[in-house]
């Protein structure tokens, strides 16, 4: 249990990213800055906790280093192609699009490891779809004439986040949580970097206004999730760390409402309370076949 409210907290981190950047393009700053700047900032913040399980011990070779750079590329990735689909369709159809990492990351975690989930897991997909879409509001809103770039980047949104899960879980789980998690950031790094150079280095955003919101996303966006992942999925799996995953969506719209104070329909809100109730069925279900198993053999 203790494992997956990790995984929980963590995706509830990432859900409060949405909140933070719409203030931040509100103050007039680009996506290559916002999101640069918080790659760096979780990469230094990582790296000074990093270096302190390193020197106790050292346990990190030149090919495990690699390894967790490309793992950590997904991560990156996920933000840029999210970002960049926002520019083309609605934000709440790209949140949508985003949250198909939850059939994804099952389907991959079935596939690779060879073996079809659970009904538990087959019955909480289900409410996460449907509560997506409630959740997105996308049955509120007119959907004709949406530009295929933007569903693209928000479809390979989704395959991002889902190998971001996975890697999360799989990559070098032998080394500690602090070292991976420092290492896989820089890999998200060097790749947001390479696709958007870091003018922020130079052109004087960050000491404008900019610092405090790279501050706020590097700490809930790029350092609690790793953290918290690296913990978490190995412990509990693939499968089910995807479906916790789902939290962030519930999350963003909570602090839409609170924070930039947005409409959130009743539709929306039934759609964050089957959100939920996806996340925590296969936990329920558990419970209640391990207690009909104890009432059995008593």
């Amino acid at each position: 249990m203790r494992w997956m409210l990790l995984v929980f907290l963590g995706a509830c981190s990432y859900g409060i990213l949405s909140t933070f950047v719409k203030l931040a393009y509100g103050e007039g700053f680009v996506v290559q800055d916002v999101v640069g700047s918080q790659m760096f900032l979780g990469a230094v913040m990582l790296w000074a906790l990093a270096l302190f399980a390193l020197r106790q011990k050292r346990q990190l070779s030149g090919k495990t280093g690699l390894y967790l750079l490309i793992a950590g590329v997904p991560a990156g990735l996920t933000g840029v192609l999210y970002y960049v689909s926002l520019q083309y369709i609605p934000a709440s159809l790209a949140i949508v699009l985003l949250f198909q990492f939850t059939w994804m990351g099952v389907l991959i975690d079935a596939v690779l490891e060879r073996k079809w989930p659970g009904k538990e897991k087959l019955l909480a997909l289900l409410l996460l779809v449907i509560g997506t879409l409630l959740a997105g509001g996308v049955f509120e809103q007119d959907l004709h004439e949406l530009p295929l770039m933007g569903l693209l980047f928000g479809f390979l949104s989704a395959i991002s986040y889902s190998m971001t899960i996975y890697f999360s879980g799989k990559a070098a789980p032998h080394v500690n949580f602090w070292v991976r998690s420092a290492v896989m950031t820089t890999g998200s790094m060097l790749i947001v970097f390479l696709i958007f150079p870091p003018a922020f280095f130079v052109n004087g955003s960050l000491t404008h206004g900019l610092l405090p919101y790279s501050l706020l996303l590097s700490i809930f966006g790029a350092v609690i999730p790793p953290l918290l992942f690296n913990l978490g999925i190995p412990r509990i799996g693939v499968g089910l760390g995807t479906i916790l995953g789902a939290a962030e969506l519930p999350t963003a719209v909570i602090m839409s409402s609170l924070l930039l104070s947005e409409h959130v329909s009743l539709l929306q809100w039934i759609g964050v309370v089957i959100i939920l109730l996806g996340v925590a069925i296969p936990e329920m279900l558990n419970r209640w076949q391990n207690q009909r198993k104890n009432a059995g053999s008593s």
